[in-house]
């Protein structure tokens, strides 16, 4: 198969042929449909992520057909269409059996801790606790796009947020995760600040339900948000990943609102300060937010299937293949509004 491999951190990329790759008993082979390219991939090419063994192949946002099955799969047959969870389950640890299945104590990561989705093929362990059928609505392009950013997201502003209609919702960064972010807030109903320093993509979170979009290369976002929301957001989202942006979203909460970090730090700054004043004298909480077990897609999936979720409308690129590897070397510099998908089918 033909696949985008990197033999050194921050090194070239290559499209080469490689092996097949074979289904483990409890795993299946999925032929790839289309896969998204996030900046979590970037982030394991710059050697961010102590997981990824080299050579490697970079892909965790995946949707395609299974090719081959493993043994002991019950669950999924050939052909079906599916996608799934960055983070993939064990299914029989402490947190998958209390249904925290995202934070598994044995997770299997492809494009971390296994190769990924920039290739033809893939294979995918523990499968029967991971995959999700795709409904015949959802294309496999727009599935590719929900795998990390878009489910992740969900889970931030859903489950994380507990988010109540007419709540004021700040999301830091308008990339992927933000956009997500900032649809499904809309669509639950609350009122959303986006910030970001790019107009062209405060625009787009404009067009896609953003109330209130603020420019912080222009104007302070911290008393942007309390002066627009009249004392502070009730949840606050970091969806990029820095340091000055964890402590601008604590800043702009209202007392006992939530901040919930999504964006990764580079390796350099995981131990980034926080005002604690402001979050003792308001009672603020701090949350976490990793990715989305498999079975809260359902409620996601039925979103967009019934047109309340249009994640379709968030993918600004699809390339094929072949593009993907200068797509991804390049990812830092590049300024797309939404999200890049590869089509598979582009390479045909």
């Amino acid at each position: 198969m033909q696949a985008a491999v990197y033999d050194e951190f921050r090194g070239p990329i290559s499209i080469r042929s490689v092996a097949d790759p074979v289904p483990s008993p409890t795993g299946v082979v999925l032929e790839m449909k289309a896969c998204g390219i996030c900046r979590s991939d970037w982030h394991g090419w710059t050697g961010n992520d102590p997981d990824i063994e080299l050579p490697h192949v970079p892909g965790h946002e995946l949707s395609g057909v299974i090719a081959a099955l493993g043994s002991e799969i019950a669950n999924f047959d050939l052909g079906d269409r599916v996608t799934l969870p960055f983070v993939c389950a064990c299914g029989a640890c402490e947190q998958c059996l209390s249904g925290n299945q995202h934070v598994c104590d044995r997770q299997f990561q492809p494009g971390f801790t296994a190769w990924g989705g920039f290739a033809e093929y893939v294979a995918i362990d523990y499968a029967d606790a991971n995959l999700v059928r795709l409904p015949e609505e959802i294309d496999s392009v727009t599935a590719a796009s929900l795998g990390c950013r878009f489910a992740t997201s969900y889970r931030a502003v859903v489950d994380q947020g507990k988010i109540s209609e007419g709540q004021w919702v700040a999301v830091h960064g308008c990339g992927g995760v933000g956009l997500s972010a900032i649809m499904i807030a809309a669509a639950f109903g609350a009122h959303v600040v986006a910030v970001d320093i790019n107009d062209e993509k405060l625009g787009f979170a404009r067009a896609i339900g953003a109330e209130v979009t603020v420019n912080s290369s222009k104007i302070d976002p911290v008393e942007a948000i309390l002066d627009a929301t009249d004392g502070g957001a009730h949840i606050s989202i970091d969806a990029l990943g820095h340091p000055d942006i964890l402590i601008n979203s604590i800043s702009s909460l209202r007392k006992r609102g939530k901040h919930i970090q999504v964006g990764i730090m580079e390796a350099d700054q995981h131990l980034s300060a926080i005002p604690v004043d402001k979050v003792i004298g308001r009672e603020l909480e701090i949350i976490g937010s990793h990715g989305m077990q498999a079975h809260r897609y359902a409620e996601m999936l039925e979103m967009i299937r019934r047109g309340k979720l249009k994640p379709r409308n968030l993918i600004g690129k699809t390339i094929p293949l072949s593009d993907s590897s200068a797509f991804l070397m390049n990812m830092n510099a590049i300024s797309d509004v939404g999200v890049s998908v590869i089509d598979f089918a582009l390479d045909l």
